[in-house]
């Protein structure tokens, strides 16, 4: 591999994780360059840099590609294709959450969906149906709140990021506020009704 010592750590880190994420160590590898680079990179640079042959570069970009990793570029008379990693961060976190959304999520609700128009007619099937209920209900609330986050701008994002905890705080005091409000309200009813009662 020849790059410089803290770029061929980082790649290396991306390789070996490759594998947890579902991807390859040569994708990793690849990604992982085209990412800290200053520039977009050509198949015959990434085979070099990273000691691939160049059929392994192209089946890799390639990958990158489906994923909308990474994004063409042409050069200005050079005939090559060269790559490059988009910068911002949410952007590449939008893209993942996307694809995944479309090769895992999508298909799971699909399936669920299907399984709650069925009617079971024994008992482990009557369960089994309820707790598939739940895991629907969960997923959809939890993809519809993803789907309203990826429509923030990312730096409405990230000022949200950064509240952390503040976030359940302020949500404590409205549910506080909602509760004393309802109480009050509960109150003048319940003096009208006795008001009136007295009349």
């Amino acid at each position: 591999m020849n790059l410089p010592p803290l770029t061929q750590r980082f790649v290396m880190h991306f390789g070996e994780m490759g594998g947890r994420w579902g991807i390859n160590r040569t994708v990793g590898q690849i990604y992982a360059l085209l990412y800290v680079s200053s520039k977009p990179l050509n198949a015959d640079e990434l085979g070099e840099a990273l000691g691939f042959s160049r059929s392994n570069v192209s089946m890799g970009l390639k990958e990158l590609q489906s994923w909308n990793l990474v994004r063409l570029i042409h050069q200005p008379n050079d005939r090559r294709e060269y790559f490059q990693a988009p910068e911002d961060m949410w952007a590449i976190f939008r893209t993942l959450a996307a694809e995944r959304r479309k090769r895992e999520i999508d298909p799971t609700l699909s399936m669920l969906r299907d399984a709650l128009m069925e009617q079971p007619s024994v008992a482990a099937d009557i369960h089994a149906q309820a707790r598939m209920r739940q895991m629907h209900g969960f997923i959809d609330l939890m993809t519809n709140w993803l789907d309203d986050v990826l429509k923030m701008d990312s730096s409405t994002l990230t000022n949200l990021m950064r509240m952390g905890s503040k976030v359940q705080k302020f949500l404590e005091i409205k549910g506080r506020v909602k509760e004393a409000l309802t109480g009050s309200s509960r109150s003048a009813v319940a003096s009208k009704s006795t008001d009136a009662g007295t009349r």
